[in-house]
């Protein structure tokens, strides 16, 4: 195998393919990168889990394939010089690579035992804006469940009815919903689960492209991800997700209109005093129009208020200060209505118009100051 590369095309190939290479694996192939060269370079990194192939523009002198330690790889890649990198590989696989005055030789894998990435069925298309994906993803993700006792739980529901796409996650304590309208009407509801750790992934590949589609074909088994160049494959999670429309409780009158930004900075004062040792609720008491926030721990008080609009009824609630601004910092609006209604029942976030994302936090019981 020969070939010659620019180092930032080649490196950020690198970059991301490493992302499903496992850093430790009993199996050596499995903590490489699969380098093919044909009529074009493909980098393929899988762990069993996650696979993700990319191909990239370079000078193929002679065809061949082998495997590389991917941290190696990557290290050395990272180390040369902006030029171009040459690359050649022996009957002995020794790969010699070099860069100007550079010169690396590493003895590769063969490529045979490097295992093979699920087949997909590609017949459903959907297609979305990458910007998209990626803000849905971003606003629903921080609520996915890390109890392996619930695995399906441990992923985003995708739920596609027509044109309207719905991520979902939930983890027991929290509920996140994002909406979306597709590009175009699916002939039949489409339902499947995605593992989190792999959107995780997913997400930090997109770009904010307002121009750019990902496309995503769903199969009975595994999902793929055309990103441009780029393909990434995961498994879907089995089972039955919960039925998160009954758990939203109807929208009551009591829908309080709040500047986001406020609230969220009134409880990152108040809650400078919470650690993960010390996980005290925040009391948030609603009345007079004002949301007045306070906390006691064994290092001391705090504090501060918010003012809101439309309060018809006071009342005060107990919540976990970092689920709540988690779903406040997921909300990309200027103002927001929350809805309360009791404090045993949930708060509920959503867009002053229409229903482009909704956020539920269950309250935290209060003992007696």
């Amino acid at each position: 195998m020969k070939f010659s590369c620019k180092k930032s095309i080649l490196l950020e190939a690198i970059q991301i393919t490493s992302r499903a290479v496992s850093s430790k694996s009993t199996i050596n192939v499995l903590e490489g990168l699969k380098i093919t060269a044909t009529d074009k370079l493909t980098l393929t990194g899988y762990d069993l889990s996650i696979g993700i192939e990319t191909n990239i523009n370079a000078q193929i002198l002679e065809k061949g394939n082998i495997v590389l330690n991917a941290k190696l790889f990557g290290d050395i890649i990272r180390k040369l010089p902006n030029d171009i990198i040459y690359f050649e590989t022996n009957e002995q696989m020794i790969t010699t690579i070099s860069c100007g005055k550079t010169i690396f030789n590493l003895t590769a894998l063969p490529a045979d035992n490097f295992p093979k990435m699920p087949e997909v069925n590609c017949e459903k298309e959907i297609a979305i804006n990458q910007n998209i994906l990626k803000s849905m993803i971003t606003q629903t993700i921080f609520a996915v469940s890390d109890n392996e006792s619930k695995p399906i739980h441990t992923g985003c529901l995708f739920e596609i009815e027509k044109n309207n796409l719905s991520i979902v996650a939930v983890d027991g304590y929290r509920l996140s919903i994002r909406k979306e309208i597709l590009k175009e009407t699916q002939e039949k509801n489409i339902n499947f689960v995605v593992p989190g750790n792999s959107l995780k992934e997913i997400e930090k590949i997109l770009n904010y492209d307002d121009e750019k589609d990902i496309l995503i074909y769903p199969d009975l088994k595994h999902i793929l991800f055309k990103i441009e160049n780029t393909i990434f494959i995961t498994r879907l999670i089995d089972g039955e997700f919960l039925n998160y429309k009954n758990a939203i409780p109807p929208k009551t009158q009591n829908m309080l209109l709040v500047n986001t930004n406020d609230l969220i900075s009134s409880i990152e004062r108040v809650s400078l005093i919470v650690s993960e040792r010390l996980k005290t609720p925040i009391r948030m008491n609603f009345q007079d129009n004002t949301v007045k926030i306070s906390c006691i721990t064994s290092i001391g008080k705090s504090y501060d208020e918010c003012i809101l609009k439309n309060l018809e009824q006071s009342m005060e609630i107990g919540f976990n200060s970092k689920y709540l601004l988690d779903a406040l910092k997921a909300c990309d609006d200027e103002e927001i209505h929350i809805a309360i209604s009791n404090p045993l029942n949930p708060m509920v976030i959503y867009p002053i118009k229409g229903d482009r994302f909704t956020y539920l936090i269950l309250p935290v019981r209060l003992k007696s100051e």
